[in-house]
């Protein structure tokens, strides 16, 4: 193998590690995840929240909460996490797999959680990304 050959593969070779790290620190500073819509609803038609409120009778039933969020890089995840008085009553993960992508998860609601309720919206290290406020009433 000559000088120049030698020469070439170091610089090829540094070149390449140059683009992999470079592309490393990319994804790892990569456009963070966001929530451009959130809502609470009694249903979720075509990927759409219906009957979109902040209070809701306990007949209801169950309860939507559905998130539209942009920004990802590639698959990732967010997590519903729903709060019943300030206890942690469900923990829902949820799969994000487009920069614009739509989800939802549900509740169930007991005659005897009535009250003050939160839904807590977690990026995928378990960032705050947004909190919904809600309450369900006896009638």
């Amino acid at each position: 193998m000559t000088r120049f050959q030698t020469f070439l593969i170091v610089i090829v070779s540094a070149v390449a590690l140059g683009f992999g790290f470079s592309n490393t620190a990319f994804s790892q500073g990569q456009a963070t995840v966001s929530v451009a819509d959130a809502s609470l609803c009694i249903d979720v038609v075509d990927l759409s929240c219906v009957g979109e409120n902040d209070q809701f009778p306990v007949q209801a039933g169950k309860i939507y909460c559905f998130s539209r969020i942009i920004g990802a890089q590639g698959p990732t995840t967010i997590t519903h996490v729903w709060y019943y008085e300030d206890h942690e009553v469900a923990r829902v993960d949820l799969a994000v797999k487009s920069p614009n992508w739509r989800t939802y998860s549900s509740k169930r609601l007991l005659p005897s959680q009535i009250g003050e309720w939160h839904v807590d919206i977690l990026g995928s290290e378990g960032e705050l990304l947004r909190e919904i406020v809600f309450n369900v009433t006896p009638q």
